[in-house]
């Protein structure tokens, strides 16, 4: 079963539709992987665990298929600590050096997704090691905004946050939201 999020996430779409934000694609993944996110989500999908490729999977639903499932929506981020505390788990096990520059970027996207300074330094470690310049530009753009912050601004109305003038201020800025 996890072998069906990999194949999806790596083969079936294109690495341009990671970052997009499109309602119909939004919508597919919210068709086709709703039912697993909730099984993710509630822990019944432990067993995926002791591969680097299952651990992978259940990372991807758990970070970034929330996102697409409940975009807008302060469920996207619900199972963000659940997602790092995973992630933590398969690099301990080794689990990020049996996979790919592309899939150990995901393994490590839940440190970019925190909003933990110390979480972020980790993140910093991680993506330098891995030797991806651009994904660790990216962390560290991430890094400046939580350093400044303590979060990310861009969710604030999402959750419900009260932003400060400073906040509102850098969410004026290009960029600032990703």
């Amino acid at each position: 079963m996890h072998n069906q999020v990999i194949d999806f996430w790596f083969t079936e779409i294109t690495p341009e539709q990671w970052w997009q934000k499109e309602a119909r694609f939004d919508a597919m993944i919210r068709s086709r992987f709703s039912a697993l996110h909730k099984q993710a989500h509630a822990g019944e999908l432990a067993h995926w665990r002791d591969s680097a490729q299952g651990s992978l999977a259940e990372v991807i639903i758990l970070d970034q298929f929330s996102r697409n499932i409940y975009r807008d929506q302060p469920e996207s981020f619900a199972s963000d600590a659940l997602a790092l505390a995973l992630a933590q788990f398969a690099i301990e096990k080794g689990f990020d050096e049996q996979l790919h520059s592309a899939q150990r970027c995901f393994l490590y996207m839940p440190y970019m997704h925190s909003e933990s300074q110390l979480i972020h330094e980790q993140a910093v470690t991680l993506f330098s090691a891995a030797g991806d310049k651009k994904n660790l530009d990216f962390e560290l753009k991430h890094k400046e905004i939580i350093d400044r912050f303590g979060r990310y601004p861009h969710r604030n109305e999402i959750l419900g946050r009260v932003s400060t003038k400073e906040e509102l201020a850098f969410l004026q800025q290009p960029n600032s939201g990703f």
